[in-house]
């Protein structure tokens, strides 16, 4: 007889600001700090810094003045995290182009480099920007 774990899934709202989004990454940190491994979880809460940063930085809220964070963990222990916010103002997030001497730009290329993938989901709404981690992207192995 085998036993399956089910995903394992949490939910926050928090306002749409600079404050909301730390709020956001300490919640993540405290909630997996005993689930996932502390190399994985470094990389997660970057990965939710970055786009809940987005978020508030370059989308519109959604109704109420926040934005929404999930994660979920799988079963095979991958961490899916998903921030949810009322859309961009005109483009779709995408990497951009930097330099070495730009002041910033450089967060989708540090979810590139630690998410196994990631991706945009737009409806009318709403636009979520997500990301799947798995092994910590500076490991040995």
């Amino acid at each position: 007889m085998t036993t399956s774990v089910a995903e394992r899934s949490w939910n926050v709202v928090v306002p749409h600001h600079a404050g909301g989004a730390r709020a956001a990454r300490h919640r993540l940190a405290t909630e997996l700090a005993d689930t996932v491994p502390p190399a994985l979880l470094d990389d997660v809460v970057a990965v939710v810094g970055e786009l809940a940063g987005n978020a508030v930085r370059h989308a519109r809220p959604l109704p109420g003045d926040v934005i929404r964070v999930a994660w979920s963990v799988t079963p095979d222990d991958r961490v899916r995290v998903r921030v949810t916010d009322g859309g961009g103002r005109g483009r779709r997030p995408s990497p951009r182009r930097t330099g070495p001497t730009s002041l910033d730009g450089r967060g989708l290329h540090i979810v590139e480099a630690l998410a196994t993938r990631w991706g945009v989901d737009r409806d009318a709404d709403c636009q979520s920007v997500w990301a799947e981690l798995g092994e910590p992207s500076h490991s040995m192995a």
